[in-house]
């Protein structure tokens, strides 16, 4: 995953994973993006189903990789996760940008 900032273009098929929340359950989650901020990497997850699912509830995690397979970890801090919130709507609003400009360049 070596091209972090390229989350909205269109996969040819979506890359999942499946937390194990606090209560034992599972809950399957689309990856929208891998991302830094503040010289760590992190995670953004969309809920496959479910209330957070329905109201478009994004989860942020830390993200590293150990022997090659991914680790999340829960960002405790919340300095921490201000700084993270702030970047992932920084490449929201940088996203619709582009397709913005993208669709101007069409109009033409």
């Amino acid at each position: 995953m070596s091209d972090k900032n390229n989350f909205m273009e269109e996969p040819s098929e979506e890359m999942t994973v499946t937390l194990t929340l606090d209560d034992g359950s599972q809950l399957e989650c689309v990856i929208l993006t891998i991302f830094e901020a503040g010289g760590r990497d992190y995670i953004a997850l969309l809920p496959m189903e479910g209330e957070d699912a329905d109201e478009g509830e994004v989860y942020l995690y830390r993200y590293t990789e150990i022997d090659g397979n991914p680790d999340l970890q829960n960002i405790e801090d919340d300095e921490e996760y201000e700084i993270v919130a702030d970047a992932f709507d920084e490449l929201l609003d940088e996203q619709e940008y582009d397709e913005l400009v993208g669709e101007d360049e069409l109009d033409d």
